[in-house]
């Protein structure tokens, strides 16, 4: 199963009118099993009150949060 089809049950807030991770751990988590999936680095960075997962995607820096617990890219 993809990493983008599994449910995301980790508490979330809204910044800026997106969904983020509320703990850095559980950013973490999400940002290793990613990892794994896309074969490169996955790290966590905080942004305003959440924190939301970063990356690079065949060339291009890529930035995830949440949607209807899911991991959702923000670009």
């Amino acid at each position: 199963m993809t990493v983008f089809a599994m449910p995301v049950f980790d508490a979330t807030v809204i910044y800026e009118g997106k969904e983020l991770f509320k703990g850095q751990g559980a950013a973490g988590v999400w940002a290793e099993k990613l990892s794994a999936e896309l074969g490169s680095k996955v790290t966590v960075a905080k942004i305003g009150t959440g924190w939301a997962l970063f990356g690079n995607v065949d060339g291009t820096d890529c930035r995830w949060g949440i949607h209807g617990q899911r991991l959702k890219r923000l670009d």
